[in-house]
């Protein structure tokens, strides 16, 4: 008895830090589609036609509301617990890279571009000359996996990785992975929506192609949301995460920050993705890591990647020194004296640290300490990434797991 008390403690133990390292929007994501389906199951509502996406019912009456509902509605316990498990570690991993205003933005725009293709598509098949499908027009669509499947396509395209694991069986290239998880929900799964899963597909790729970049506002716009006095009981949220204005990863592709005509960068970035589908010679080593440093315009990254060989090791080697400085029996004086000399030796020889370096990590530290995050970890943990924030985040939620 006592070996299944001690089995579900820890059981409890493991699900609370999961959920406590879940972001805020991604975890009030969570919440509001479960909510939303036990409250349609304790009432007995089951009218989704009313709410569901139906092309047909869209453009004939112009219901643009169908355009969210049915992306937080779920037909069935299988499906919302699915859906939100899958979008748990997406939508955390996205959180932490852009801020918690900028995802919320971004899922908001996907759910509105997956729609609209959503329309497109069922349209152009119903009415082309060739051979009419009607029912795509009369289908009714309701589930968060569209946007999933969006999320999907840019934190792949974002990582950087060359191969994706299918469920644990086997490794499909990361470019193909999207399409290859579409193809198996249609085998494996019943009253799946090809056609909303191809839309968010369509979404996602058109978002890492650069063609939403008069659709993305600028670094401001997130400040001034930040700073709203409504909303600063969120703000103070140990989840929730603020955005840097878009400088510790670069700028976000926006209406005001973009310096190249937008048909120029449009056709820029569509060339540069379509010919990487493309096989090539392999480069030497040098080539592939300087191009591996370039910044991509397209997301908030100065060259850092979630899983590449290039860039992860600061990131892990932070977290490794971090580990076994908390480990040691030193003071929080001493930890922090001997954390920033370790990042003062990363840096380069003749690099001097100016008044403004300073100001900027006291501005880091003030930002991390107002996420919830004890004074001198969060302290220790800026210094061990070497001022970089988000690398902090890391580290800080690691030790909190």
């Amino acid at each position: 008895m006592s070996m299944i008390s001690w089995m579900q403690a820890g059981v409890s133990t493991r699900l609370n830090q999961w959920w406590s390292s879940t972001p805020f929007i991604t975890s009030g994501v969570t919440i509001i589609c479960a909510a939303i389906y036990l409250v349609c199951l304790l009432v007995g509502y089951d009218s989704y036609a009313e709410i569901c996406f139906l092309p047909s019912a869209v453009a004939s009456h112009f219901q643009v509301y169908r355009f969210y509902t049915s992306v937080l509605f779920h037909g069935s316990l299988l499906h919302v617990l699915f859906n939100m498990l899958t979008f748990v570690p997406l939508g955390t991993e996205l959180e932490r890279i852009m801020g918690s205003v900028r995802l919320l933005f971004l899922m908001f725009l996907l759910a509105t571009t997956n729609a609209i293709f959503h329309l497109i598509v069922a349209f152009l098949v119903d009415y082309n000359p060739l051979y009419h499908v009607s029912y795509l027009v009369d289908e009714c669509s309701i589930g968060f996996s569209g946007v999933i499947f969006s999320m999907i396509v840019i934190e792949t395209s974002l990582s950087g990785v060359q191969y994706r694991s299918v469920f644990g069986l086997f490794n499909v290239p990361a470019k193909w992975y999207a399409w290859i998880l579409l193809i198996l929900f249609q085998f494996l799964a019943s009253n799946v929506s090809l056609l909303g899963h191809l839309s968010g597909i369509l979404s996602g790729f058109a978002y890492t192609y650069g063609l939403f970049n008069y659709l993305l506002p600028g670094p401001s716009f997130y400040s001034s949301i930040e700073g709203l006095s409504m909303l600063s009981v969120c703000v103070r949220r140990p989840g929730f995460i603020l955005c840097t204005g878009g400088t510790t990863y670069g700028q976000l592709p926006t209406h005001s920050n973009m310096s190249t005509p937008p048909s120029a960068l449009i056709n820029a970035n569509f060339l540069r993705n379509i010919s990487s589908w493309m096989p090539s010679r392999r480069t030497s080593t040098v080539q592939t890591s300087t191009n591996q440093e370039q910044e991509d315009p397209r997301f908030p990254g100065r060259g850092r990647t979630l899983a590449s060989t290039g860039t992860e090791p600061t990131a892990r080697e932070a977290n490794a020194n971090l580990h076994a400085r908390l480990l040691d029996n030193s003071t929080p004086s001493e930890l922090l004296t001997n954390s920033q000399h370790t990042a003062a030796n990363t840096v380069r020889a003749d690099a001097t640290v100016t008044a403004d370096q300073t100001d900027t990590f006291d501005e880091e530290l003030k930002k991390l300490v107002g996420m919830g995050f004890e004074r001198t970890q969060a302290e220790v943990a800026l210094a061990a990434a070497d001022g970089d924030p988000n690398v902090a985040i890391e580290i800080l939620m690691s030790q909190q797991d």
